[in-house]
């Protein structure tokens, strides 16, 4: 399955190779990941410095697909289509080489957090199998990637991202959610589970020094690459997503379960909560 994948990227790649603007190409999701499945799809980055025309990255869409989305803008500018002759799936992102450059400096120069997903691109692109790379720029990059997780940037993720989980006095997720239960709102209930889970994953993965790979298979990411797991996380997590459907007061208990096996991971690890990411009063 990952090698036949592999071939079609690489395929995919030398047309894009063509253009003379394309720097690199490059592989990454889920076949360089946690690995492939059935419904895996191929997911390619070109790097191109100007910016390719809308009519170049049509050319080779249409080459390939008859079945095709070109110039969507709704994220990233991106292309997507499905191989004529394999069915298999594509989904190419376009970026500018300084861009994602910038994006690197953000985490390992400047130790810049997010609310959640805040190593996302470092693991994307030391992730990345290289399939073109034109003057040596993405495999230079790439090695500049491999450097140690830096401690202010371990530091800066909790504290941007730990008093969202609880302490914030309105704005924490935890009260959002125990808000949108008493109102039987069911959407904002999994809206706000969903950002409870993204800054809880950041935090994690930072505690463990491992780079956030996305939004995909978190749970077994996390059981494989952090040595370092609250107590429960597991069970916990899939019992809040469960209560979800049916929300009650219940999914208090479970969020407060989860942030104080959190908290309890964090202290071991000598991390000193109240001091160092929130104020108390």
């Amino acid at each position: 399955m990952i090698e036949s994948l592999q071939m079609v990227a690489q395929y995919i790649a030398d047309d894009y190779s063509g253009l003379p603007e394309v720097q690199a190409v490059a592989l990454a999701g889920s076949v360089m990941g946690m690995g492939a499945d059935a419904g895996s799809d191929i997911d390619l980055y070109v790097y191109a410095e100007p910016a390719l025309s809308v009519d170049a990255r049509l050319s080779i869409a249409t080459r390939r697909a008859t079945r095709y989305a070109v110039d969507n803008q709704f994220w990233e500018a991106g292309d997507e289509w499905q191989e004529t002759v394999s069915g298999v799936a594509v989904d190419v992102t376009f970026r500018s080489p300084a861009w994602i450059e910038d994006q690197l400096d953000r985490v390992l120069a400047r130790y810049e957090a997010s609310t959640g997903y805040s190593t996302c691109f470092w693991y994307n692109i030391l992730n990345a199998q290289i399939l073109f790379d034109r003057n040596r720029w993405l495999s230079q990059l790439q090695e500049r990637a491999k450097q140690p997780y830096p401690d202010a940037l371990r530091l800066a993720i909790i504290a941007k991202n730990h008093p969202l989980l609880r302490d914030l006095l309105f704005s924490a997720y935890s009260h959002q959610i125990e808000k949108a239960v008493k109102r039987n709102d069911l959407v904002s209930v999994n809206h706000r589970i969903a950002a409870f889970l993204a800054s809880y994953f950041d935090i994690l993965f930072a505690v463990n020094r491992q780079l956030h790979p996305g939004e995909k298979k978190l749970i077994a990411f996390a059981e494989q690459r952090c040595p370092n797991l609250p107590q429960g996380f597991r069970p916990q997590i899939e019992a809040l997503l469960q209560a979800a459907a049916q929300p009650d007061e219940r999914m208090g208990q479970i969020v407060n379960a989860l942030v104080d096996d959190l908290d309890a991971l964090l202290v071991l690890e000598g991390f000193q909560i109240n001091e160092q990411f929130h104020k108390t009063s």
